[in-house]
C-alpha cells in the first residue's frame, strides 16, 4: 500500500494563489509588504476596503487567502502565534460548556486548557482519541468542542479523522477542529474527512525558517469564519505584515521541503528502527505503527517528525544527545535544521523526539 495521490495544482495554488500583480499599482510580482496602519478613508466612515490594520490588512490578505486555497477551503484567518490560534477557536465557548481533547497533544494546548481555560467556567475531558468508544461515552449535553491532533505529539498516534467527525456531529453544536500543524495541508486535509476547523501553528512545516510565530485557522463555514474575525478585532491577535509576507515566502517551497522532509525522516526511521540500540520506533509511515493503514488511507504522505524510545536510562539518553553532530536540541520543529527533544518531564526513560 501507498500514501493517496496528490492531486495536481498544489504546488500551482502555493505560488499563485492569493495575489496577482494586477492587485497591486505597482504591479510587483510578490505580494508587497503593507506596514500601515491605518489606511485613508475617502468618505467620512468608509476605506478602500481597509481601515485599520488591527481589522484587515492587505498583506495579511493575501495569506489568508492563499492558505485557504491549499485546504480547498473557503475561508483563512491568521494569529500572532499557534496558541493565538487556539485561543481564539476558545473563545467560542462560552462558561458551562464542555470540551473533549485528545489525551496525547501539544503541551501548549494541554496547558491552555487546564490553565486557562479551566478558569472561566469550562469543563474538559482528556481523552484517548484513537478510540472512538471513548469519544462516545465522553460526549455529554454540553460538549461543544472536540479537539484533536493527528499524528499526536510526542507520541506520534494517528486518529481517524472522518470517523470522529460523524461521531460528534451526531450531537448539534458540537465543533470538530483539527491541528493540522505536523503534516500541513500537503499531506493532510481534514476539512476534506469532516472537521469543522483545521488550526495551523504556522511556525512550523508551513513557514519552514524558525523565524517567525504565527498560527492560522481554516473554514468553510462562514458563520465561524466571521465569529473568528470578530474575535481577532476584538482581541488584536494578529501577526505583522513582514511575518505574513514571509509566510507567504515559505509557502511557494512547502511542496518541494515537505517530501524531502518525508524522504528523510522515514530513511532515518528505518535504520534507527535496526539499530541494536534502540528499543521502539514510532514513525507513522513505517508497516511497524499501529495506525500505519489509517495514515495511508487519510494521508498524502507524511512529515520529518517521529519518536524513538533508546535503551538505557535517561542519563544514557543525555549522553546520546550530546553526541550528536548534526541534529540540535531545540524547541519547535518545521525549519530546515534538523532537531531533537528529549521530553523528560514526561518520559522517565530514553525516549527521543526527532524533527527532521
Amino acid at each position: 500500500m501507498s500514501f493517496k495521490k496528490q492531486p495536481k495544482g498544489y504546488s500551482s495554488k502555493a505560488v499563485h494563489a492569493g495575489y496577482s500583480p494586477e492587485d497591486s499599482q505597482s504591479l510587483s510580482v510578490i505580494p508587497p509588504i503593507i506596514t500601515s496602519s491605518t489606511f485613508k478613508q475617502t468618505d467620512p466612515g468608509s476605506g478602500k476596503g481597509y481601515i485599520y490594520t488591527r481589522y484587515d490588512n492587505p498583506t495579511r490578505d493575501c495569506l489568508n487567502k492563499v492558505l485557504a486555497a491549499l485546504d480547498n477551503a473557503k475561508y483563512g484567518v491568521t494569529f500572532a502565534s499557534g496558541l493565538g490560534s487556539i485561543t481564539a477557536i476558545f473563545t467560542l465557548l462560552k462558561a458551562g460548556d464542555h470540551v473533549i481533547c485528545g489525551d496525547d497533544v501539544y503541551g501548549g494546548t494541554s496547558r491552555f486548557i487546564r490553565e486557562i481555560v479551566s478558569n472561566f467556567g469550562m469543563q474538559y475531558d482528556f481523552v484517548d482519541t484513537t478510540d472512538l468508544e471513548a469519544i462516545k461515552k465522553a460526549i455529554k449535553p454540553n460538549t461543544k468542542l472536540c479537539w484533536i491532533e493527528t499524528p499526536t505529539n510526542p507520541l506520534m498516534k494517528a486518529m481517524d479523522i472522518e470517523a470522529i467527525g460523524k461521531i460528534v456531529h451526531l450531537q448539534s453544536g458540537i465543533l470538530f477542529v483539527v491541528d493540522n500543524s505536523f503534516l500541513t495541508s500537503y499531506f493532510q486535509r481534514p476539512l476534506e474527512y469532516g472537521a469543522d476547523i483545521v488550526m495551523y501553528s504556522l511556525t512550523k512545516y508551513v513557514n519552514g525558517h524558525s523565524d517567525l510565530l504565527m498560527g492560522a485557522t481554516i473554514t468553510n463555514s462562514e458563520d465561524l469564519y466571521k465569529k473568528l474575525k470578530f474575535i481577532q478585532k476584538s482581541t488584536g491577535i494578529i501577526p505583522s505584515a513582514f511575518d505574513c509576507y514571509q509566510v507567504i515566502r515559505g509557502l511557494k517551497t512547502l511542496s518541494i521541503r515537505m517530501d524531502m522532509h518525508m524522504t528523510n525522516g522515514i530513511t532515518l526511521a528505518k535504520y534507527l528502527e535496526k539499530h541494536p540500540f534502540v528499543m521502539k520506533v514510532l514513525h507513522p509511515a513505517l508497516p511497524s505503527h499501529p495506525q500505519h493503514e489509517l495514515i495511508l488511507r487519510q494521508c498524502y504522505g507524511y512529515s520529518g517528525v517521529f519518536s524513538i524510545y533508546l535503551r538505557g536510562t535517561l542519563e544514557n539518553a543525555k549522553i546520546f544527545l550530546k553526541a550528536l553532530k548534526i541534529f540540535m536540541v531545540a524547541e519547535s520543529l518545521g525549519g530546515y535544521e534538523s532537531l531533537i527533544q528529549l521530553p523528560n518531564k514526561k518520559f522517565k526513560s530514553g525516549f527521543l523526539y526527532w524533527k527532521i
